[in-house]
């Protein structure tokens, strides 16, 4: 199986995406900020600090994907837990934006979405429990007494 490449692809993908989701959060904090909007009274500067803030924190959180994905295809090794669970949580948002995508931008945005996913998903597969683990030392049994 090609694991390999199944990481290093997936590591690619959402190296390419964090920037666009910064990009994306800096647009929408500038009409923010330009048509000085608010919720409910909540003052637009917060508004526009915590879109900034979270399109900085979602561009981090997919670059430490990206890593974790990158360094299980180097290593042709599975991630440790913290990576698993970072991963999975990756394609959970991913999921979830795809079905929240498909309604307010398109079938293009949701088949890119469900490409990542499926890509974060396959990684996770491909690097499942007793791939690219290292061999537990044989325990030495003890020798029966004698009777």
């Amino acid at each position: 199986m090609a694991r390999r490449p199944i990481a290093l692809v997936t590591a690619a993908v959402l190296l390419l995406e964090a920037p666009g989701i910064v990009a994306i959060n800096a647009v929408m904090a500038r009409f923010v900020e330009v048509q000085s909007m608010s919720l409910d009274g909540m003052d637009p500067g917060a508004m526009v600090t915590g879109t900034w803030a979270l399109g900085i924190a979602s561009g981090a959180a997919l670059v430490l994907c990206a890593l974790v994905a990158l360094l299980a295809g180097l290593r042709d090794r599975r991630p440790g837990r913290f990576g698993r669970g970072l991963l999975i949580g990756c394609a959970i948002v991913h999921g979830v934006l795809g079905a929240i995508a498909v309604g307010l931008l398109g079938w293009q945005a949701f088949a890119f979405l469900m490409t990542v996913l499926g890509l974060v998903v396959l990684t996770l597969v491909a690097y499942g429990k007793g791939v690219g683990e290292r061999p537990a030392a044989e325990e030495e049994t003890p020798a029966p007494a004698p009777a």
